[in-house]
């Protein structure tokens, strides 16, 4: 069981921002900007693309509502869509607030916010989502 896993499942705290069935989002720990959310299915896959084409397409609509309310939470001209996969062996969507495309670097230096900030982006997120 990954570690994604772990936290869709309540096993492990997290800042939840939106949830269904099928997929989970929550804050990045270490997040490039606040707000910074990922995007996970519930069923444990290690690479996106593995996903079946529905699921892929389910999880994008899913992302999509996400991102929509992130941007009503968190001051930015768009939120911008990463996958990489190569850190954490579960499929997961990257989105991210941004002001400008440097905001979607990965080697910019990581966000330290306190829990409070944290829960409080989060719970936002997930009143504008509809929880």
């Amino acid at each position: 069981m990954t570690i994604f896993s772990k936290i869709a499942a309540g096993e492990i705290p997290s800042y939840c921002c939106a949830s269904s069935e099928e997929f989970y989002a929550f804050l990045d720990i270490n997040p490039m900007a606040k707000g910074h959310t990922l995007v996970i299915p519930r069923r444990e896959v290690d690479y996106i693309f593995d996903l079946t084409d529905e699921e892929i397409a389910r999880m994008h609509v899913f992302a999509a509502h996400v991102a929509r309310a992130i941007k009503k939470v968190i001051p930015c001209v768009k939120v911008g869509e990463a996958v990489l996969g190569l850190e954490v062996p579960h499929a997961h969507i990257h989105l991210i607030p941004m002001q400008s495309e440097r905001d979607m670097l990965f080697s910019n230096p990581k966000l330290s916010l306190p829990a409070e900030e944290m829960q409080s982006i989060a719970d936002a997120i997930r009143k504008e989502f509809g929880e």
